[in-house]
């Protein structure tokens, strides 16, 4: 039977729990990262399918592998923002993002790839990485056929990783989910022998944080919600 984490303030948690990307350089034990997981699978999902699927990193060479593989798509992601863009919005100047695109490696062929950050450039260093999964089988997409792009499926998906995230904090531990890794996720499958009927949903970083915020900033209730139209009155 796997210990219970200590407890923690749930309003609190929910309203301080930041994505962290600076960690000590202090190893996280196999028993805490079971009871962090162990927490996290009762997280929401359509008809409890429990779709994901883990696997936790700790091969040094794939490690580095899995870096430079997210490298390659933070540098783009950098130049679409450097262009006034947001990078692979499914409604954006798909035109505008390919000149970006296009310009950036234009200017790593001739200067070299610059410098992307300390996370990215550290992303192997991370005590713990997980790469989040999920099963195509057991999604039930019902966006699937619309003429638009599709995520519902994430919905099953994604409170997984955001209970991880909680459980690491009541640990005393921080994180921070990205998705880069699905921009070259062929690659990355291939990299971990992942079967074809998954998808590389994002990889999630825990660690010691080296600080944690307690404040976060956040548009109020009312910039976001509406009563009974788009444009209706804003909730009370």
């Amino acid at each position: 039977m796997t210990d219970l984490p200590p407890s923690v303030d749930l309003l609190d948690t929910l309203r301080s729990t930041a994505a962290i990307r600076e960690f000590e350089d202090t190893p996280v034990d196999d028993t805490t990262l079971r009871r962090i997981l162990d927490t996290a699978r009762f997280a929401p999902n359509g008809g409890n399918a429990q779709s994901w699927r883990v696997v936790v990193l700790r091969d040094p060479e794939k490690r580095r592998a899995m870096r430079d593989l997210y490298l390659e798509g933070w540098r783009l992601y950098l130049a679409m923002r450097a262009a006034g863009l947001r990078p692979w919005a499914p409604v954006t100047d798909r035109s505008k993002e390919a000149e970006a695109v296009a310009q950036a490696r234009v200017d790593d062929d001739a200067n070299g790839r610059p410098f992307l950050g300390e996370f990215p450039e550290h992303l192997d260093e991370a005590p713990v990485l997980l790469l989040l999964l999920a099963d195509l089988r057991l999604l039930a997409a019902v966006d699937r056929d619309l003429d638009r792009y599709t995520f519902i499926g994430g919905a099953s998906v994604y409170p997984f990783a955001w209970s991880l995230l909680l459980a690491a904090r009541a640990e005393g531990l921080g994180g921070v989910i990205t998705t880069m890794p699905v921009y070259r996720e062929d690659a990355v499958k291939e990299l971990l022998g992942v079967p074809a009927e998954f998808a590389v949903a994002g990889l999630l970083a825990l660690g010691h944080p080296l600080h944690q915020p307690t404040r976060l900033t956040r548009k109020s209730v009312d910039e976001f919600t509406t009563v009974d139209t788009f444009d209706g009155p804003a909730l009370g």
